[in-house]
């Protein structure tokens, strides 16, 4: 049976390493074209479009800042020059300053606000013209449990994250009639090398051990089969929701 999949193209923010580059692959598996944005370290994008290509489908990488406005033009008609269409938009990009909040800068709040909700928004708005035009699209974001739990020194991503899982449900009721399908995805300790620069992340990840049923901290894979089915019909009753995916983490 033919993958329904197979062939659609897919612009996934911050693909180059981690969560990004494992959403790349599981989508590929099922015949996404991939577009791969990152922020700065090009030979990690290169290598991910080559490993994309491997497996059969079309890859490109793409750099851009999409916590700058002004990159967005420029990267979504690049995206439509290679791909000649956009079928699915994943929001995985992500920056922000470890610090207590009330000791946050307001540059780091910005940084934060700018790469991680403003951006999800401003490439939503973006990509609807083409969505738009087909009458069908999926847009993801992901999010995490510091949205709606206190996480130490995690506040400007945490609440970033929140502003997210808000726009997710405005935009899922307001794009459903389009045909434009809007969710989230969060996850509990995710072991990605971003993460390791979390301050006394050994500490922390043994305390997430002890409290996660699924006795183990989760995998970029873990997140990416989730992505891969709120991209699949099968998942098309679900509308403007934030899939928790943690291992049973934020029940305790």
């Amino acid at each position: 049976m033919t993958n329904p999949l197979k062939g659609k193209v897919a612009l996934i923010t911050g693909a180059s390493r981690g969560i990004g580059r494992a959403i790349a692959h599981r989508l590929a598996e099922d015949g996404v074209h991939i577009a791969v944005n990152y922020l700065q370290n090009e030979a990690a994008a290169k290598k991910t479009v080559e490993e994309l290509q491997a497996k059969g489908v079309k890859a490109e990488a793409f750099q851009a800042n999409v916590g700058d406005l002004d990159t967005h033009n420029p990267l979504l008609e690049n995206v439509l020059k290679t791909f000649g269409t956009l079928d699915i938009l994943i929001h995985n990009a992500a920056l922000g300053a470890f610090k207590p909040v009330h000791r946050l800068k307001m540059n780091q709040w910005d940084l934060s606000m700018d790469i991680n909700a403003k951006a999800f928004l401003a490439l939503t708005q973006k990509a609807l013209p083409i969505m738009e035009a087909k009458k069908e699209g999926i847009i993801i974001a992901l999010s995490s449990l510091g949205a709606h739990h206190f996480i130490p020194n995690y506040g400007a991503i945490g609440i970033s994250k929140a502003a997210i899982e808000t726009t997710v449900r405005y935009l899922g009721v307001e794009l459903m009639p389009k045909g434009i399908r809007v969710n989230a995805v969060s996850g509990g300790l995710v072991d990605t090398d971003a993460l390791k620069s979390f301050p006394f992340f050994d500490a922390f990840k043994e305390e997430v051990l002890k409290r996660t049923p699924a006795g183990r901290i989760g995998k970029p894979e873990d997140m990416a089969r989730v992505v891969a089915f709120l991209c699949s019909p099968e998942s098309s009753w679900i509308v403007g929701q934030t899939l928790i995916a943690d291992g049973g983490l934020s029940l305790i």
